[in-house]
């Protein structure tokens, strides 16, 4: 039996961790140190919470902050429509493996080129409307994408449609790896398709589906940057699809205030880590219960 020191697993993985901690961490510390600082190039002086009392006083911050907490509202209705096709598809009803390709092809395809395809699609005179329209649906042919109340819920749905692929692939792969005897006692019991799934496929789907909506959570709030970039476009109309991601984008790299940016994400930072801690916490605890 080979013996090695203590130190030994560490060293290994030390080149790593450097590594890391240059591209990841340095960044990091700057930009918190930026936070509190008025930067005008390389540097600037000490201003302390002046750049956050900014943010709070912009009515842009606001409204970026409430469109962020409308996308997380998103999260729900992915959740649902993930599990539903996802259990459809489990039933293994006729080309499921066809139809489990087709859902998951938005996912594959970049976010620019859906964002695209889905802007020509909800234009005023586009697919949709005339689809409306020529079914006598007039009165629901929207301005979807320039009107500043129904642009953000626009956005919401493309979210939606896109990002349930992810969650379809991944509670079909847990579904393929349950033990079907447990579903096929229960029919020859009597139980119908409604009672199986709610009392036996759903509870066996409990950990993938509080990992998923963490998920979620974070999507919505820090992953939606290229959706309003590209779709309404910059955050159009008249800042009405405003999110966090892009309000730090203009003030970095538009307006050329990096303190002011470096605020917003040291914000935007401690959300997202708030969720990740949530992550892990409620899987250590689901991990803790099935040992048990």
């Amino acid at each position: 039996m080979v013996r090695t020191k203590a130190i030994t697993p560490y060293l290994f993985i030390a080149p790593l961790v450097a590594i890391l901690l240059l591209i990841f961490g340095y960044p990091l510390v700057k930009i918190f140190d930026f936070s509190f600082k008025r930067i005008r190039g390389f540097d600037g002086p000490y201003i302390g919470t002046g750049n956050f009392e900014s943010l709070f006083k912009d009515p842009v911050f606001g409204a970026a902050v409430t469109h962020n907490l409308q996308l997380l509202l998103a999260v729900f209705p992915l959740l649902l429509v993930s599990l539903i096709i996802a259990i459809a598809l489990y039933e293994r009803l006729r080309g499921w493996r066809f139809f489990r390709t087709v859902v998951f092809l938005p996912y594959v395809l970049a976010v620019p080129i859906v964002g695209v395809v889905l802007k020509n699609m909800f234009q005023f005179n586009g697919p949709i409307n005339q689809i409306l329209r020529a079914a006598g649906l007039d009165n629901l042919a929207l301005d979807w994408l320039g009107d500043k109340n129904i642009a953000i819920w626009t956005v919401l749905t493309m979210i939606v449609w896109r990002e349930s692929a992810f969650g379809i692939i991944l509670f079909v792969s847990r579904l393929l790896s349950l033990n079907e005897e447990l579903t096929e006692a229960a029919q020859l019991d009597g139980a119908d398709w409604w009672q199986r799934t709610w009392y036996i496929v759903v509870p066996q789907l409990k950990g993938v589906i509080e990992f998923y909506l963490v998920i979620g959570l974070i999507t919505m709030a820090a992953s939606v940057f290229a959706y309003v970039y590209i779709v309404p476009g910059k955050g159009a109309p008249a800042n009405g699809t405003m999110v966090l991601e892009l309000y730090i984008y203009n003030w970095a790299f538009e307006k050329h205030l990096p303190g002011i940016a470096s605020a917003a994400s040291v914000l935007l930072f401690v959300v997202t880590a708030t969720l990740m801690f949530v992550l892990f916490y409620i899987r250590r605890n689901a991990a803790s219960e099935e040992l048990q």
